[in-house]
């Protein structure tokens, strides 16, 4: 039997050589250190302390570098040298996009998403109270948004969709809503812009959503709506920065789901690369991922915070053609410039017109001025900043008057110009048409740059002044900046449809034929090219 104080050394050495073991198979297990590069769209600088975790759990350190997300895009659709392991992004969609444009070969990156977060507009309670009260079904859409911004009772706060996710899914959202077709856009949808009075309200932006946030907070008392991740409103309204939170508007005609994919840039990492998905999509990290940035977790069967558990309603596709989103982004431009315009009206005030053919323009111009309330019609109306000139015309021009809408006291004063009954016995389309270059000239010397267009509508044909070839030669001779400004004609009546075409076309417009058809939608598609 041994001694006492040897069998106590006996059993120390026993649970030391235990330890050693354990500590040794514990170290064997544990998988190796790894830092992984990443290139990472700006919105994802939220994840900062989970992925402090991460590394702690895993052994896998991330080191990010964030880039808005179309930056990013372009970046890896581009002919380098990847410089990252991985890429993780809000959407790959328009990167997908890219490459393909870009004519890249291979496979495409593996990807797994992530987390969700649709891009939504958070409204001040008393602007989302007025939108439901004036719609038949009480739910708000992006053309109920577009028409408020149009009258200038909207001002919102979105990103600038040529760097940033957000900016360029709402962009996607309320194009689709202006197409009406439910589908993803194709060119001719975006081949007439139907924007321009949703633009009218864009008083805020930003290369970043997180950015964006910082902007509303400081302009809150003058903005009372912001476009961006439903995430980035909940924790905004969560934090304390408002006076007033945001409501979670869900626009009924869809919005553009983000899923923040993470890509495989170097196959050599995958087995790393599978440990990051492993642990990124595991319900504990999902659930922490949703508690602290307000996504939604990716498995439908982790319980939602309070704020989530409602379904996001109607996903809507996300472009399948580079060619959309170019004309999307050329169209949208820079959000810094004037985008207030001017549109020159040249209205057959003939004896022809007297009676219904007149009342029917002037209900035409009602409509225009915010009384038709269709879904195409609220794309379409007269906006804010807008300048309305309206120059009548019969053997010569009549009259001519001009208003900068600001308020409904100049839509009343441009009716009235309309409703006037000095008609005229003759027709000089292109006498009159001539004059309203020279009206375009003075516009232009006075704000040089400015988008000026001309509606030529008339319901007869031309029987004084010059003719169309004269005005083709004259036009020719214009200085560059006038003579680029488009007249679209509008044939009505008895008017001459192949010399309205002829001369719309020879000023890089063209011709819609309201015969057969209400002068209103002839007047709202020409609305949504003229720009």
């Amino acid at each position: 039997m041994a001694a006492p104080g040897r069998a106590t050394r006996l059993v120390a050495l026993c649970l030391a050589g235990l330890w050693l073991a354990a500590a040794t198979a514990c170290s064997t297990n544990r998988p190796d250190p790894v830092t992984l590069s990443v290139l990472a769209s700006t919105e994802l600088a939220d994840m900062a302390p989970l992925l402090d975790d991460l590394h702690r759990e895993t052994g896998i350190r991330l080191r990010m570098d964030h880039r808005g997300t179309l930056d990013a895009s372009n970046e890896l659709a581009g002919p380098g040298p990847r410089r990252h392991d991985l890429a993780w992004l809000s959407s790959d969609r328009y990167y997908l996009l890219r490459a393909k444009a870009n004519g890249a070969s291979g496979e495409k990156p593996l990807a797994t998403n992530t987390m969700r977060s649709p891009v939504v507009i958070g409204m001040k309670r008393a602007v989302a109270d007025r939108l439901r009260r004036n719609s038949p079904d009480g739910q708000i859409s992006w053309s109920d948004a577009a028409d408020a911004a149009a009258d200038g009772s909207l001002r919102f706060g979105m990103a600038d969709p040529r760097r940033s996710n957000s900016g360029l899914a709402a962009l996607v959202g309320v194009a689709t809503a202006a197409a009406g077709t439910g589908t993803a856009l194709r060119p001719a949808d975006v081949s007439c812009d139907r924007l321009r009075g949703f633009f009218a309200g864009h008083a805020l932006t930003s290369d970043a959503s997180g950015s964006l946030a910082d902007g509303y907070v400081a302009r809150q008392g003058e903005l009372n709506a912001l476009i961006t991740y439903e995430s980035e409103l909940l924790v905004l309204n969560r934090s304390g920065r408002l006076r007033e939170p945001l409501e979670i508007v869900y626009p009924k005609d869809g919005m553009v789901l983000s899923d923040y994919p993470l890509l495989l840039l170097d196959p050599a990492k995958r087995a790393a690369y599978d440990r990051l998905v492993e642990w990124l999509r595991s319900e504990p990290v999902q659930r922490r991922i949703m508690e602290r940035t307000m996504r939604r977790p990716i498995d439908p069967a982790v319980p939602r915070v309070a704020p989530l558990r409602e379904g996001v309603g109607n996903a809507l596709y996300f472009p399948d053609d580079q060619r959309v989103v170019d004309r999307l982004l050329t169209d949208y431009g820079d959000p810094h410039r004037d985008r207030t315009a001017q549109v020159i009206f040249l209205l057959d005030f003939s004896t022809s017109m007297r009676g219904e053919r007149i009342e029917r323009l002037r209900a035409t111009f009602d409509g225009l001025a915010g009384a038709d309330d269709s879904h195409s019609g609220k794309f379409v109306r007269f906006y804010r900043g807008e300048t309305l000139t309206v120059m009548r015309f019969g053997g010569r021009v009549l009259d001519e008057r001009s208003v900068t809408y600001e308020g409904q006291d100049d839509l009343d004063r441009l009716r009235g110009f309309v409703a006037s009954d000095d008609f005229d016995d003759s027709t000089a389309v292109w006498s009159s048409l001539e004059s309203a270059y020279r009206s375009v000239s003075t516009a232009l010397r006075q704000r040089p740059g400015r988008n000026v267009s001309i509606v030529l509508m008339t319901d007869g044909e031309n029987n004084t002044g010059i003719g169309l070839d004269a005005f083709v030669r004259r036009h020719a001779r214009l200085p560059e900046e006038t003579r680029a400004v488009r007249t679209y004609t509008v044939r009505y009546g008895e008017a001459d449809d192949e010399e309205l075409d002829r001369g719309a076309r020879a000023t890089g417009g063209r011709m819609v034929d309201a015969t057969g058809r209400s002068l209103l939608s002839a007047f709202k598609e020409i609305r949504g090219c003229v720009h």
